[in-house]
């Protein structure tokens, strides 16, 4: 591959985890708001009066909120635990593949949120069509267009 920029590899490797580290400040905050919302909702009174559908997808709304945490905060712990190592490039291989499955996670997260308040609001055929939405939406957005641009 060529490297337009004319920089050292060393150069291209602070870059890209300059570049990773800026798109990881997007995507945690929201992800820790959301956790922080699941996390408090079983402690409200009305909890109680939610249906067998509701309390499943609240629990997999809330597994896949932790699991894009985890991978969203993960490279923080690889860089610590490798730091001064020279694991610079190997950081950026494991914090990309962290980060697109978190971000995976993440829309699943969203898209189980969005569902359970429809369904808790209006019932089963908004909720399916809230569901497919999001899903549709984060799908086209986060993996249809990007792939598209980078194989053309």
């Amino acid at each position: 591959m060529t490297n337009p920029r004319h920089e050292e590899s060393w150069e291209r490797t602070d870059r890209n985890l300059n570049d990773l580290l800026q798109e990881l400040r997007v995507a945690l905050p929201g992800v820790q708001v959301l956790f922080a919302f699941l996390l408090a909702v079983p402690f409200q009174s009305r909890f109680g009066s939610v249906t067998g559908f509701q309390e499943s997808l609240y629990f997999a709304t809330l597994i896949f909120t932790a699991c894009s945490s985890l991978l969203l905060i993960a490279p923080t712990a690889f860089h610590r635990l490798t730091f001064r190592r020279q694991q610079k490039e190997r950081l950026l291989l494991f914090a990309n593949r962290f980060m697109i499955w978190g971000l995976a996670f993440l829309a699943l997260a969203v898209t189980g949120a969005v569902t359970l308040i429809t369904d808790y609001l209006y019932g089963s055929i908004p909720t399916i069509a809230a569901g497919v939405t999001s899903l549709a939406a984060f799908g086209m957005i986060w993996l249809y267009f990007p792939l598209r641009a980078r194989y053309g």
